[in-house]
């Protein structure tokens, strides 16, 4: 539930200000006011009121003055100012407006209006802060996971975002070094480091490149999800062409490092329903998938070779013949009861490029 709305009152008349501050107080608002310019800046800084009513003819700093500094500092540039004075002239009215008010009320004033405009005002500063916060969390979710392209297409309509968990068709990525275990064995900690971010480098940069999103590093170990969190009509395709191209890439990756430091990634691509969204305890969410997809996905990648990209009979279908294939058979699969169909992925049908 929602605290009272608090509003700053600046007048430097003080019954034109006890006036108002009663008008709000009786309409259930948290009032404060402030004499002079100086003490409505100070006061909107640091006690940031959800509203400023601001006069204009004050001593040390007039109402404009106050008006244009608050709009310049990021900090306060959110608090919504109706400007509530004497001075009423046109160019009173686009001044105020010009230096960032968003009303504009003369005196004498029917109170009526006054608290019709007070909580117009209001509205439109939740609704603002709502889209701030969903931007944020957007932000802080995705920024790191997924393609700046896509962030933007989030944050032109942050309402389409659900972060907590929902039910859904996603197609879900494992990649992970083969040998990564042995080479660890032989290298210094600082020259490992630096082998795998480059070698995780190239996975990021295909998965991003079709727009996956990045769901989890483990080690050596990425995860991606495609379909979420924005629809994705060719999700299996998508999740394919990132793999593929993960193949290629590695091997120009690879020809920069001396032999023995060169592995490549075992790779699962499974299609199913998951619960994706923010997973995790309070402290620590993190954007994920979780289901027996993930799973498969996960056993299949397991089951692969360096540069090898396994799937099941239900991703193959989806794909409907835009891929090469080549059946591994039914196999028993580590926590599964009945054998899966596997299939291993070649490249894409006509070999289009990735």
């Amino acid at each position: 539930m929602r605290d009272r709305p608090s509003i700053l009152v600046a007048d430097d008349k003080d019954d034109n200000a006890a006036l108002v501050c009663d008008l709000l107080s009786m309409e259930g608002y948290q009032t404060m006011s402030a004499a002079d310019g100086q003490e409505a800046l100070d006061q909107t800084r640091q006690r940031k009121p959800d509203l400023v009513i601001l006069d204009l003819d004050m001593p040390k700093l007039n109402g404009y003055e106050v008006c244009e500094r608050l709009k310049a500092d990021e900090e306060t540039a959110h608090i919504p100012i109706l400007m509530l004075t004497a001075w009423g002239t046109p160019e009173h009215l686009v001044k105020g407006l010009q230096l960032g008010a968003e009303d504009y009320l003369t005196k004498p004033f029917d109170y009526r209006e006054l608290l019709e405009r007070v909580k117009t005002r209001l509205r439109t500063k939740y609704q603002a802060d709502e889209l701030r916060a969903a931007e944020t969390a957007i932000r802080t979710t995705f920024e790191r996971f997924v393609s700046p392209q896509v962030v933007q297409r989030l944050l032109a309509d942050p309402t389409q975002i659900r972060l907590g968990g929902t039910q859904q068709v996603v197609t879900v990525l494992f990649a992970d070094l083969r040998g990564y275990t042995g080479v660890s064995e032989i290298l210094p900690p600082n020259q490992l480091v630096d082998l795998l971010n480059g070698y995780l480098n190239v996975a990021v940069q295909a998965v991003l490149a079709h727009e996956g999103t990045i769901c989890r590093y483990a080690g050596d170990l990425l995860m991606a999800v495609f379909n979420a969190p924005l629809p994705q009509p060719d999700h299996p395709l998508r999740a394919v062409r990132a793999a593929l191209r993960l193949q290629r890439d590695m091997t120009n990756h690879q020809a920069t490092l001396p032999e023995h430091l060169r592995t490549g990634f075992g790779m699962g691509i499974v299609t199913g329903e998951v619960v994706v969204g923010n997973i995790g305890a309070r402290e620590w969410l993190n954007y994920t998938a979780i289901g027996d997809t993930v799973n498969l996905a996960q056993r299949l990648q397991e089951m692969a070779a360096g540069g090898e990209i396994l799937t099941d009979e239900g991703t193959r279908r989806l794909l409907n013949g835009s891929v090469e294939t080549e059946s591994r058979g039914l196999s028993v699969i580590r926590g599964r009861r009945q054998p899966v169909m596997v299939y291993a992925l070649s490249g894409l049908a006509g070999r289009e490029e990735v």
